[in-house]
């Protein structure tokens, strides 16, 4: 009678569970979410670097953050990061531009790494032209005098 009564509310709870699992995942789009954000952040999880519990609680938090309107739109990454030099010395101010905007002018830059890796190294190198001295004037040494004789003895 035990076991019975076991199997039936093992049955009642796995039942309950897929019918919220379902329920969830049928549940239209919350309020400020694309259609499929969530699911599309679901599938996302198990093939990234992070654990696939923790990214599956992120993509509920997510949902349910959109659903109060707690989301807004993506940050303007450039701008922060301009503001940011904005801060640098006034000599170092365009080089630090440079480094944010890509290449400009006779500055290169260039970005190294990714974010899952670490971090992104952002180098920039700037060409500048040093102005050529004037040769030197060509230097004539004077010619060495010829050594005295040596005086003849005396007789």
């Amino acid at each position: 009678m035990k076991s019975n009564t076991r199997s039936m509310l093992f049955t009642m709870l796995a039942t309950g569970a897929l019918t919220v699992t379902t329920a969830a995942f049928a549940a239209p789009p919350a309020r400020g979410e694309a259609p499929g954000t969530y699911q599309q952040e679901l599938a996302v999880c198990g093939h990234n670097q992070q654990d696939r519990a923790a990214c599956i609680r992120e993509a509920g938090a997510a949902r349910q953050a959109a659903a109060r309107g707690g989301l807004t739109s993506a940050p303007d990454y450039r701008a922060n990061a301009l503001a940011r030099c904005g801060l640098q010395q006034p000599a170092d101010r365009p080089a630090c531009e440079a480094r944010v905007l890509g290449s400009m002018g006779n500055t290169k830059a260039s970005v190294d790494g990714s974010v899952m890796g670490g971090g992104l190294i952002r180098e920039s190198v700037t060409t500048t032209m040093v102005p050529v001295a004037p040769a030197p004037m060509e230097h004539h040494p004077m010619p060495m005098p010829r050594p005295m004789p040596m005086p003849a003895p005396m007789r």
